[in-house]
């Protein structure tokens, strides 16, 4: 199978910076060849390995919801640029932290293959921050939800959900372990987290942040971007001070240690 890597950025939210060091990332842990590819509506900046690509209308307006990123539905068209067969997609803010090869030699190039979310045990739910899918696989999906924008995204939320229940014959799922998130498989439970560093699972490939605690979040010791680091005492006293989003407890499991394997993984440089 071809190993083809592809990604998407549009806005501000992340930097042209976050597309380099991903491609950094893939090149140290992908067995050449391989192409890789970003649908961006910046061309400036990019590293001269990475294939800059136009980013693909919407189509439509973008819905009026809170939650999902329906703006990669632009991916699900059968007509992306001239690529053809199966790609793997990745989140700009993904972890790259073992060899990608098997990504490509896993299943049938027809399936579509996702992350299993962690967060709904009792649901068949798929992540979409690193899928691999043919090109044109999902087209009937971007058929319907540009039949219905708004309907869609109020009616699934997120936009993995309606690729886990409408993609055609199905969805599969990476091997258990390949796909690591970060804050369910890494950070460890309280009292644990105030002794001890998040780990990095064994077999995990790929680390995934889905939600606010991205890679600079946890390089630096802290549950958002709107938090700082503190050593466990004053974390404590600011919890009891009021200082905290939700319960007491809540505000216990949020303390981290600075994950010095996230810093050593997250960069650009061979």
């Amino acid at each position: 199978m071809k190993k083809q890597i592809i990604c998407i950025r549009w806005g501000e939210k992340y930097g042209v910076d976050y597309v380099n060091r991903l491609y950094g990332m893939v090149a140290r842990h992908v067995t050449p060849p391989f192409d890789f590819y970003c649908f961006t509506d910046t061309f400036e900046g990019l590293d001269p390995g990475i294939t800059a690509m136009p980013l693909p209308e919407l189509d439509c307006n973008m819905p009026n919801v809170r939650q999902g990123i329906w703006g990669k539905s632009r991916l699900w068209r059968s007509d992306l640029g001239d690529l053809s067969g199966p790609v793997l997609f990745l989140d700009l803010d993904v972890v790259v932290t073992g060899n990608l090869d098997a990504m490509f030699e896993y299943g049938d190039p027809d399936d579509v293959i996702l992350t299993r979310n962690p967060n709904t045990p009792f649901e068949r739910l798929g992540q979409t921050s690193l899928y691999r899918f043919p090109i044109g696989k999902l087209a009937p999906l971007r058929e319907e939800f540009l039949a219905d924008p708004q309907g869609t995204a109020e009616k699934y939320v997120f936009e993995q959900r309606f690729v886990t229940r409408r993609t055609p014959g199905g969805v599969k799922f990476w091997p258990k372990g390949w796909v690591a998130t970060f804050k369910w498989h890494c950070i460890r439970q309280f009292p644990i987290n105030f002794f001890a560093p998040p780990k990095l699972p064994k077999d995990a490939k790929v680390v995934i942040f889905p939600g606010g605690l991205n890679p600079i979040d946890a390089i630096e010791g802290r549950w958002n971007s709107r938090s700082t680091h503190m050593a466990p005492m004053e974390h404590v006293k600011a919890g009891l001070r009021g200082e905290r989003d939700g319960s007491m407890l809540r505000h216990l499991r949020h303390f981290l240690w600075p994950t010095k394997w996230v810093e050593e993984n997250w960069r650009k440089d061979p």
